[in-house]
């Protein structure tokens, strides 16, 4: 039985942490092929399923090192139907693939959580297309049919709660946040942005949060920013910090190292890990500008170095 479920304890007290980019460091630090970007692809082995292990390990490690909570985010976020025939998984084996991830982060809680740092299993969703490009759109009610399998299968398990990442375009993150309600499943919505602070649709963040609400009845206990470097959206939560009612809702960030934009990204065959020190010291500026910030970690180019650094740089938050 799910411990959080009904009270997740990152939404008070302290700030929790969660990884940082999985499958890059997958790709260039671990040295694996990984076929369409599908990290939940590894659970069919043995030594893949030690492999993910070992990732997350290093972050209960690290949360522990702190004194913080941890949110443990599955390595499902393109273990949805359309990625998941690239791969030849049909219903049922991708079903069993999304509860193997969850079982493989109730391992990691049991070995590695104690009551100054709570974790909580968070069921991850991806986009159904591209998350760089808006070009595979749903309605709102697309989405819903499309995403709510993989949102009943999490609520079949002991996941405390689901989050969709790297949404470009509204209906989706609508239909998610539908779906979620309908599984009576906590969720949290993030959104990635472009260099311009906006999302790939061309949506201001202000908008799509707004549109969001309002769509689903404020279904989402709080969003995100993922995908996007702090100086690609600073600009956008300095403005909105005097309204407070969209910015408010915002309450967890996951960020590139680099400053790269999204093609730049698609583009490259290296690595741009930024700089760990900077990276941190931008959450600061960040911090202030979202003072209701319940949980930080990494995307795109990110590995335990630059969440150890944001760690270190937000010491004094509460």
């Amino acid at each position: 039985m799910s411990p959080y479920r009904h009270r997740l304890p990152q939404l008070s007290g302290p700030l929790f942490v969660t990884d940082g980019g999985l499958e890059t460091t997958l790709i260039y630090h671990e040295h694996i092929e990984l076929a369409h970007f599908a990290a939940f692809d590894l659970l069919r082995t043995a030594p893949g399923t030690a492999t993910l292990r070992r990732y997350y390990e290093r972050y209960a490690q690290l949360a522990r090192a702190h004194g913080r909570g941890l949110v443990l985010e599955a390595p499902t976020w393109r273990a949805n139907p359309d990625w998941a025939a690239k791969l030849g998984y049909g219903a049922p084996a991708l079903a069993d693939a999304n509860r193997a991830a969850i079982g493989l982060m109730l391992g990691i809680r049991a070995a590695y959580e104690t009551p100054e740092s709570r974790m909580v299993i968070s069921g991850n969703l991806g986009p159904r297309g591209d998350g760089y490009r808006d070009d595979l759109r749903m309605s709102a009610d697309e989405a819903r049919a499309y995403h709510q399998t993989q949102i009943d299968t999490f609520a079949g398990t002991d996941a405390d709660m689901v989050a969709a990442f790297t949404m470009n375009y509204v209906e989706e993150a609508i239909g998610i946040g539908l779906a979620a309600r309908a599984a009576a499943m906590p969720v949290v919505l993030s959104f990635t942005l472009e260099t311009d602070g906006r999302l790939p649709s061309g949506m201001p963040l202000a908008d799509a949060i707004a549109r969001t609400d309002d769509a689903t009845g404020g279904a989402a206990l709080y969003y995100m920013i993922n995908c996007a470097h702090p100086v690609h959206f600073e600009a956008v939560l300095a403005d909105g910090a005097a309204a407070q009612s969209w910015c408010a809702r915002i309450r967890g960030l996951r960020v590139n190292a680099s400053k790269r934009s999204h093609a730049e990204l698609d583009a490259s065959t290296d690595l741009d890990a930024g700089d760990p020190a900077e990276l941190a010291a931008g959450h600061r500026r960040l911090r202030a500008l979202l003072p209701g910030l319940a949980v930080v970690g990494g995307c795109c180019g990110t590995d335990h170095r630059h969440v150890d650094a944001i760690c270190a740089a937000l010491s004094d938050a509460s």
